[in-house]
């Protein structure tokens, strides 16, 4: 009877153990099973993550792009119109000097023309005088 005891106690043991690494193999396999449902999260959320930084990098990089674009433009028109007003000063200098020096010249050829009218003048009075002389 007393073997017959430690048999079914043996039995009992057995089955127990059994049930046990049935039970170790069911958690491990749980447990293998939920780790790889949260790397697989975690995969999702890192990847989610870089997308969005990645983004907001891209349109951080679009501002600044933009921000220099009108500052050159900026830059561009402001040095359109300097140049536009350097020019039109030069023009009117450059007028100014032509219509003086065109005025020079006018009141050179001016003097010119009243010298050779005196001289002619004087050659007409002299050439009366001689006529006269001689009639």
């Amino acid at each position: 009877h007393e073997r017959e005891h430690d048999r079914e106690i043996s039995e009992l043991v057995a089955k127990h153990e059994e049930e046990m690494e049935k039970l170790r193999a069911e958690l491990q396999e749980e447990q293998r099973h939920l780790l790889e449902e949260l790397r697989q999260q975690m995969d999702a959320t890192h990847r989610a993550e870089h997308e969005q930084a990645q983004l907001q990098s891209q349109t951080l990089h679009s501002l600044e792009l933009e921000a220099l674009r009108l500052t050159l433009n900026n830059m561009h028109t402001s040095q359109l119109e300097l140049t536009q007003s350097n020019l039109r000063k030069e023009k009117e200098t450059a007028l100014m000097e032509l219509r003086e020096m065109l005025n020079d010249k006018r009141a050179q050829e001016m003097a010119i023309l009243q010298s050779r009218h005196q001289l002619e003048g004087e050659k007409i009075r002299e050439q009366c005088l001689k006529e006269k002389e001689d009639l």
